[in-house]
């Protein structure tokens, strides 16, 4: 499917407040995998998020750098997203009492033209540029499938009080969570938390499932 985050930004970037099904196609990413608390100062996750966007905007503006990439469109840089899971949790719930235990993988959409040959060429080029190490910024694929997904306002700590609707939701539906290895808990962050109360988020928040 092409990309265009215009197009795409009601029914996969503005859910409504109450829990919905949705079918959510095959996506391309940059994405860092990694482990710890996210909210850690100058922690993985910060530095996970630093490295994303450097490579993110060099490829957003790779013809400024004489890059040529096949079937190139100006567009918009998406939101950031994460998938997430922790050990010892049961159905692929997350504690967030013990958030220094979270594995996540931090992702930024990608345009369908990108290739990963752009994403190796874009990770040298932001290396060079930002003096940073990048090269744990891969290309990834999700095939997301079938979910539930809600647009959650407030804090992230609130989280659990949305999640619990949704997982009302699902048993109402005929459908089960499933949570694999392949298939996690997904949030899309709307709201730059910097500039933003934390009573006035937006988290786009998807738990994979399948009917039963």
């Amino acid at each position: 499917m092409a990309f265009d985050f215009k197009k795409e930004y009601k029914a996969y970037y503005l859910p409504p407040r109450k829990p919905e099904l949705i079918e959510i196609p095959q996506m391309h990413f940059l994405a860092v995998h990694g482990k710890g608390d996210p909210n850690a100062a100058e922690g993985a996750y910060q530095q996970a998020l630093a490295k994303l966007y450097a490579v993110a905007y060099t490829l957003r503006m790779s013809q400024r750098a004489g890059k040529e990439i096949a079937g190139f469109y100006e567009y918009v840089v998406p939101p950031l997203e994460g998938l997430w899971q922790q050990s010892g949790t049961e159905d692929g719930s997350l504690d967030y009492s013990r958030k220094q235990d979270l594995e996540w993988i931090s992702m930024i959409r990608l345009p369908d033209f990108i290739t990963e040959a752009d994403v190796l060429w874009a990770v040298t080029a932001a290396e060079r540029k930002k003096k940073l190490s990048c090269t744990d910024v891969e290309f990834f694929t999700y095939v997301e499938g079938l979910c539930v997904q809600v647009m959650h306002h407030g804090s992230y700590d609130s989280e659990p009080e949305t999640i619990q609707q949704m997982q009302q939701f699902i048993a109402e539906h005929s459908c089960a969570a499933d949570h694999t290895a392949s298939r996690l808990h997904h949030e899309i962050y709307l709201s730059d938390p910097r500039r933003t109360a934390p009573e006035k988020l937006k988290t786009v928040i998807r738990i994979p499932v399948r009917r039963i």
